[in-house]
């Protein structure tokens, strides 16, 4: 009786439909990778190969007699329409970037926003300026010199008229 220290591994070469012997060494490397490809393909839906097929995993998924059908496509697998035009699923993913007309149109709106609240309230850069530092209305009026209840009402006009001006950012 052999020792199982001194036993051979075999490990199934598909394409050639043939056993090759190969060291213990050997024969752990190509099992735990094997494995380890397996699993991921099984987690994702792409493999079913049963237990008692394990050896047949060469990693040739598209060739396997055990890969799932339907299983998920490459964004850039190419596929053929009714009309015998190719295309792949990227084509079809919309871009979520606003397109560079939409960002100059929306620059140029803003830019037209800012001039006309300059016009209607000549001390809007400062008030903001002081806002972003987290100062009250009440010291925001005093440091541009006015009383809160003014402050506060010309804030609300300026709004209002910028909201019939541009009811799109409002």
């Amino acid at each position: 009786m052999q020792n199982k220290d001194n036993q051979s591994k075999r490990i199934y070469l598909k394409a050639t439909r043939e056993w090759v012997e190969v060291s213990e060494e050997y024969y752990r490397d190509h099992t735990r990778y094997y494995d380890a490809f397996r699993k991921r393909h099984q987690s994702h839906g792409q493999c079913v190969c049963p237990k008692n097929r394990f050896w047949l995993c060469d990693g040739d998924c598209y060739n396997c007699e055990f890969r799932r059908a339907g299983d998920m496509l490459s964004l850039d697998y190419t596929i053929e329409n009714e009309d015998g035009d190719t295309y792949s699923p990227l084509d079809e993913l919309a871009d979520p970037a606003p397109s560079i007309e939409e960002i100059i149109c929306d620059k140029a709106e803003l830019d037209q926003l800012f001039a006309r609240l300059n016009e209607l309230m000549p001390e809007a850069v400062q008030i903001g300026k002081l806002r972003q530092d987290g100062l009250s209305d009440e010291a925001i009026a005093e440091i541009i010199g006015i009383n809160r209840t003014t402050f506060l009402s010309r804030l609300k006009k300026a709004k209002e008229q910028l909201a019939a001006e541009f009811p799109d950012r409002f």
